[in-house]
């Protein structure tokens, strides 16, 4: 039968089952979103920037068991929307990037959007295909969608050029999608096992390092941490992956830039359980951390292992396959650790933690501990949070505690600026039952607000709280400190409120501490209603998080001495000069 390479592609995505497909419409593409149009099983989104509409994508990627799509044209849609395809390639994120293309069959060149963008994608995707022939279209994307699940997922490219989507031409046999199997640990690995298990054995203080490779095993994580009684400490994308309110959560990292109670859990660590964790520049507060010799790593990616840190025992695989069969050999061969003291350090240290922040109030000002406290208690404990990047991002790390999995989504190893405002409409498209809010500093929510026009346009209750002071905050502490000066980072003054009215979302004022309570309050109740709601919040920022005056720190300890001397005499001269 003669088919449409649309109708072919429509047909290929409803079978591995996507929901969603994000995108603006262009003359490359108009035949696959008539023929999206027709399916009863996806959704189109129009976006207003196709960069928001990659952003969205992840977020669905990340939260859901549907990957995310991009339909976008060629060039110019393709190139917008590369920021979002980045964060997914170095986040780990499943992505399908389809995009039209210029006609092959034709020997015409300079052709309208025209580029090699297959050399453009290869370095922001683990595979990119070109359908050249409408018996492709099908096998290609489920060939997409199973190297873009696989192993480390992340986002995979086709183009399927315009002629093969217009034009019809024999298909052949449609073949039967076949999901993947769950990941099992491999045979190979089960000597690797028994070496961590004898190292766990004899361990005083073992320790847990969770990153967002245990996104899907938080219960094995939980499993393995009560019955050695170990602190966890994960990684700023693994946030969710441990729950925030268990008594051996450590808080995020565990350096020189980590929070009291991790640093303390940890400062005694003699083994440490690692897992689905790359011990990336984030995740170690610049490499200012201090990891033992008897280092037990687990990875879906083999590459990852010795890359930063070497590890005496490097265990891959799919990190729950690995963490039951690691659990059930530990709990045969050795008994229930019982370790006195651990969890009421934490708790001490965490309590404070948070009396430091209690002794920075000032009027007229929101303090961000009372906002996360009473966000906190306001929120549900599987309630989504779209957090962007800059300060605010290590205050909610330190700060919020995260009781569910998966109900975190930021942008880590990319560091995109720019993402949880279209990030949290992605998150309530994929899971509408759930409640979804945003932080987002204002310069990075300068660069996507408008996209909340799209959430209004889907009656979207998305609740966005700007945390607003009126600069770059976060490279402005970093510049203040070595600078005494912060060049390039005071923004303009933004109009929150004509933002809200321009996209058609509701719009509420926080400015001290008094209100929080209310603001938040009423926030939830219109976003109930099906109304995005954008909340500026007059935010104090002048104490710094741990994350920042350590990494500020380790990062200067890195300098060569002739370098520090410089760094400080100039400081000092500008200190005194002004």
């Amino acid at each position: 039968m003669k088919r449409t390479g649309a109708w072919l592609a429509v047909y290929a995505l409803e079978q591995i089952g996507a929901r969603f497909t994000f995108g603006i419409p262009g003359v490359h593409t108009t035949e696959l979103y008539d023929a999206l149009n027709m399916s009863n099983r996806i959704t189109q989104v129009l976006v207003t920037h196709e960069g928001g509409g990659a952003f969205m994508a992840d977020a669905v990627g990340r939260l859901s068991d549907s990957i995310g799509v991009l339909t976008v044209v060629p060039a110019a849609g393709l190139t917008h929307a590369a920021s979002g395809i980045g964060e997914a390639f170095l986040d780990g994120v499943p992505m399908l990037v389809i995009s039209g293309g210029p006609r092959t069959d034709t020997e015409h060149r300079y052709q309208l959007h025209q580029m090699d963008t297959h050399k453009f994608m290869g370095g922001l995707t683990k595979a990119t295909f070109r359908v050249t022939r409408h018996d492709e279209v099908v096998p290609t994307l489920f060939e997409a969608y199973r190297i873009a699940t696989d192993g480390e997922p992340g986002p995979v490219f086709v183009e399927l050029p315009v002629n093969i989507l217009l034009m019809t031409d024999e298909a052949g046999e449609l073949p039967a999608f076949a999901a993947p199997k769950p990941p099992e640990v491999q045979a190979a690995a089960q000597a690797e096992i028994d070496r961590a298990v004898e190292l766990l054995s004899v361990a005083k203080r073992p320790c847990i390092f969770a990153g967002w490779g245990t996104r899907d095993a938080t219960a094995e994580v939980v499993r393995l941490a009560e019955w050695l009684e170990a602190p966890v400490a994960t990684t700023l994308q693994g946030l969710s992956v441990f729950p925030g309110n268990h008594p051996l959560h450590a808080g995020f990292g565990f350096g020189a830039s980590a929070v009291p109670s991790a640093q303390n859990a940890f400062k005694a660590c003699d083994c440490m359980v690692a897992i689905g964790t790359r011990f990336a520049e984030i995740a170690t507060g610049s490499y200012g951390t201090s990891v033992p010799d008897n280092l037990i790593h687990i990875d879906i990616n083999p590459a990852v292992f010795g890359a930063n840190y070497p590890a005496k025992v490097a265990i891959p695989g799919d990190a729950g396959a690995v963490l039951r069969q690691l659990s059930s050999q530990i709990e045969s061969r050795m008994p229930r650790r019982v370790q006195a003291g651990t969890r009421e350090q934490i708790a001490r240290d965490k309590a404070a933690y948070r009396e430091s922040w209690y002794r920075h109030d000032a009027a007229d000002i929101v303090n961000p501990v009372r906002f996360f406290d009473e966000l906190r208690r306001q929120m549900p404990d599987d309630g989504i949070l779209a957090i962007d990047d800059g300060n605010h991002t290590f205050l909610t790390a330190e700060l919020m505690p995260i009781h569910a999995p998966k109900s975190v989504i930021l942008p880590t190893d990319f560091n995109c600026m720019g993402y949880a405002v279209p990030a949290a409409i992605g998150a309530k498209l994929a899971l509408p039952e759930r409640t979804v809010q945003a932080i987002v500093g204002d310069g990075a929510f300068l660069m996507t607000c408008m996209e909340i026009l799209t959430a209004a346009s889907n009656n979207l209750g998305v609740v966005y709280y700007v945390f607003n002071d009126g600069e770059l905050a976060q490279i402005g502490q970093a510049q203040q400190i070595p600078y005494n000066r912060k060049p390039c980072t005071q923004l303009g003054k933004l109009n929150i409120e004509g933002v809200a009215l321009a996209t058609g979302a509701a719009y509420l004022a926080m400015n001290d501490n008094d209100g929080i309570a209310d603001i938040i309050g009423r926030a939830n109740a219109i976003a109930a209603g099906g109304r995005p709601v954008i909340v500026g919040i007059r935010i104090d920022y002048s104490k710094r998080t741990a994350f920042t005056a350590g990494a500020v720190k380790t990062n200067f300890g890195r300098f060569p001495l002739s370098e520090k001397l410089r760094f400080l005499t100039r400081a000092a001269v500008r200190h005194v000069t002004g």
